[in-house]
């Protein structure tokens, strides 16, 4: 198994220590479930490794992968930061009463009315993105009569050899200001210029899915050099330095495995010799784990509604999901690990393509899948579903939202409710 919270008895497939055939039973499908208990623990792996490791340090839960005010409490409990990248994130993460001086405000593109919104709230940081946006928050916290803390998005130029789709380091990206072209010293200039700004430091985020700390090593070298170079051209020295993202997870059994809290420490050994050797104080150093807190904490059961052979061609099994509950395949091809959660111990001699329901021929979830010749009525499991499925789901073909239910130490609950006909009806004008 690809994780250790999965396991087999009896032929069925148990996830967080529970019979995942009984919870589809109880709650139906298609079921997004998530272990609370390896939520929390892949919290405690961050916030122990790096408050271990660096003089001053904080993760920062990125809220893209998940965001739902039950995870946001948990976070809280876990004392962990969060980063949002819209006001919509922001309203729930306030509603479950999180921190929201330990809140970090991202995104390329935001309006004056979600800068506003997030003053408003006491959004600890902006991370802002570009000079338009530097000038909207200086206004806008003018008018409010607040100092605004503040990092500064830069792109060091790195390409993280992951899915183009999620690689953001680049000169050319659109997020940030890069540094090769000369345009962030000015940007950082401009910034100390700004009277209800208070810069705190400089972020970098280069990728998602990262397997090896020689990513951060080449980020933290560019960055720490800028660092240097700010010092010395405009007097000014960084706090603050952000790392961007965590690592990658295991969606298949060829991804390895990643020791977190070694990675974490070598991280560090790293940007403590780069600032010796430059001469600067250490920083407080944060990084923004989204998909390595909640991927593996979560798994998607599904309810096989027919299966077809076309002679010499393929074969599908269809389920009762699909795009409209995680689209990853449809967008980028991304791998999973499929399990028939109800007939774990029979032969898999029946490779097909798991289709979705949705009337879109690129509605698959996963090709090329071995698994037993399935009926009507089995269930599947897709497993590492916790990031990047619930917060991407849409109402495509007019299909509601599946439920989120947590597991924790053997009880479960009800964290976000099935979607009703009523609900996909409530905006609709009479």
């Amino acid at each position: 198994m690809i994780c250790d919270n999965l396991s087999v008895k009896n032929g069925h497939l148990f996830f967080a220590g529970r019979d995942t055939a009984e919870l589809a039973g109880q709650y139906g499908t298609p079921l997004y479930l998530m272990d609370e208990d390896r939520l929390r623990h892949n919290c405690r792996v961050y916030r122990e490794a790096m408050g271990g490791a660096f003089a001053a340090a904080l993760p920062l839960y990125a809220s893209k992968a998940l965001a739902c005010r039950r995870v946001y409490e948990i976070l809280a409990e876990e004392g962990l930061g969060a980063d949002v990248v819209s006001a919509g994130e922001l309203y729930l993460a306030r509603s479950a009463a999180f921190p929201m001086d330990k809140v970090f405000f991202h995104g390329n593109s935001k309006t004056d009315e979600e800068i506003a919104f997030a003053m408003d709230c006491g959004v600890g940081y902006f991370i802002i993105d570009n000079l338009d946006e530097l000038a909207a928050v200086e206004q806008l916290a003018a008018r409010k009569g607040i100092v605004q803390k503040a990092l500064l998005r830069l792109t060091p130029g790195i390409d993280p050899h992951t899915f183009d789709a999620v690689s953001t380091g680049q000169v050319d990206s659109k997020f940030g200001v890069p540094i090769e072209t000369g345009q962030a010293l000015d940007f950082v200039r401009r910034c100390l210029e700004m009277p209800h700004i208070r810069l705190r430091g400089i972020h970098a985020h280069v990728g998602s899915q990262v397997f090896t700390s020689q990513v951060f090593y080449d980020t933290a070298d560019i960055m720490l050099s800028f660092m240097a170079q700010l010092r010395g051209k405009l007097g000014y020295t960084a706090e603050i330095l952000n790392l961007g993202g965590g690592y990658g997870v295991r969606y298949t059994e060829d991804d390895p495995v990643v020791d977190i809290g070694g990675e974490i420490g070598r991280v560090a050994a790293h940007i403590k010799d780069g600032c010796s050797r430059l001469g600067l104080p250490e920083p407080m150093v944060l990084m923004e784990p989204g998909r390595s807190i909640v991927a593996d904490a979560g798994l998607t059961l599904y309810t096989v509604q027919s299966t077809k052979t076309i002679p010499g061609y393929k074969n599908y099994v269809s389920v009762d999901g699909g795009m409209t509950d995680n689209p990853r395949y449809a967008l980028y091809q991304a791998a999973y690990t499929i399990e028939p959660a109800g007939r774990m111990d029979e032969a898999r001699d029946f490779v097909c393509t798991v289709g979705g329901r949705c009337c879109e021929s690129g509605d698959m979830i996963q090709e090329n899948v071995a698994l037993p010749r399935l009926r009507r009525g089995d269930l599947l499991a897709v497993l590492t579903t916790g990031a990047y499925n619930y917060s991407m789901a849409s109402n495509y073909n007019t299909v509601g939202r599946p439920p989120i239910v947590m597991l924790s130490g053997g009880r479960d609950y009800v964290a976000v409710r099935r979607e009703t006909f009523a609900d996909l009806a409530a905006r609709d004008l009479p």
